[in-house]
């Protein structure tokens, strides 16, 4: 049982000697890369140590316990620990996302439904805004279009971590990365004179934030057109042409930027989000080629299932992936997200452990 880890312990060995040497660090980028493989290794080979050490003691107690029965009761405990130390080895041996610690852009879309999609995607930038708050994150608002009623139509956001890496399976993406899809609204609309309930639903799309040196973008491969930014209903919010619409011709992906005063400041917020994309893309064609195994039940990048179902009149928010109910909507809407993802985050586990096994 969990014999790969010999193979590991070599590894963390050599990584350690490696990053004793002065010269490796005079390569930073290298140097970041074997910190971060460092420390993903070292709660597997100190939970692996602990738990082979464990089972050596419950050996040694149960030869003692022949002789002395006080002993067996020792055995027991012993036994318990080491199933703890089994289930936590088994999570820690769970594949991971290497886009985990890495902070988002998350894009919220206005969908079937008119100024009450529209209405509703401003409820879901609040519920993020909120939950980002209360861990501890820090959000930046990137693009908006808003509607007539206060509502948007579009609106992009920087969800970013303020110290970065922190515990497995605590980054901002290792969080967010479930919101991702549709997300449909049942409630009675403000324009209804009639109290009918409706139904309507925006989306959300959630990228990893690419950095310099995740995504490469040739210069020669864009298209860049600079016009005159407007509000709504046309109004002119600038006399010269700051925003901008950057395309990316290999893939024909479109990005476009207005809300800053500048066109350098547009330009490289859009840069910023073109890097995203692409490297989403890159990461959804490297998950169609990964074998099923290694695929999870819970599924993050088809964005076009509904994944979730907020109903105002019964106060119920269900997330129709993993089976999970609630009927403290108001809560989540103001921000306690935790039990809905961490059901996502258990189920994707679960899905990962068992397809290893």
């Amino acid at each position: 049982m969990f014999e790969a880890v010999e193979e590991l312990i070599g590894e963390h060995a050599e990584l350690e000697k490696q990053l004793a040497d002065p010269a490796i660090h005079a390569d930073q980028a290298r140097a970041r890369k074997l910190n971060k493989r460092y420390a993903e290794l070292t709660p597997v080979i100190g939970t692996y140590r602990s738990w082979k050490q464990t089972g050596e003691d419950i050996s040694t107690a149960r030869e003692l316990a022949v002789d002395d029965p006080d002993f067996a009761a020792e055995v027991k405990e012993l036994e318990t620990h080491r199933e703890e130390l089994t289930e936590k080895l088994r999570l820690l041996l769970v594949p991971r996302d290497p886009s985990d610690d890495k902070d988002v852009i998350l894009e919220i879309k206005a969908g079937e439904g008119g100024d009450e999609s529209a209405l509703f995607a401003g409820d879901l930038l609040r519920m993020y805004l909120r939950y980002a708050e209360r861990v501890g994150w820090k959000t930046e608002l990137i693009e908006t279009t808003e509607s007539d009623l206060g509502g948007y139509k579009d609106v992009q956001v920087a969800v970013k971590s303020k110290g970065g890496g922190g515990e497995p399976g605590q980054g901002v993406w290792a969080r967010l990365k479930y919101e991702g899809g549709v997300h449909r609204v049942q409630r009675v609309p403000a324009t209804e004179s009639q109290g009918r309930i409706h139904t309507s639903a925006a989306g959300v799309l959630v990228l990893p934030e690419a950095e310099d040196v995740d995504v490469e973008i040739n210069a020669n491969d864009l298209r860049i057109d600079v016009y005159r930014s407007s509000g709504p209903g046309g109004q002119s919010v600038n006399t010269t042409d700051s925003a901008v619409r950057i395309t990316h011709e290999p893939t024909g992906i479109v990005v476009s930027c207005q809300n800053e005063k500048s066109q350098l400041q547009n330009k490289e917020q859009a840069l910023r989000i073109l890097r995203a994309r692409l490297l989403a893309a890159a990461q959804e064609e490297a998950d169609q080629e990964a074998s099923d195994a290694r695929r999870s039940q819970v599924r993050t990048v088809d964005r076009s299932e509904r994944v979730r179902t907020y109903n105002f009149p019964e106060n119920r928010i269900s997330d129709h992936r993993v089976g999970f109910k609630a009927y403290n909507l108001d809560q989540v809407l103001d921000g306690e997200l935790d039990p809905v993802i961490q059901a996502c985050v258990d189920a994707d586990s679960a899905a990962k452990l068992a397809a290893a096994q």
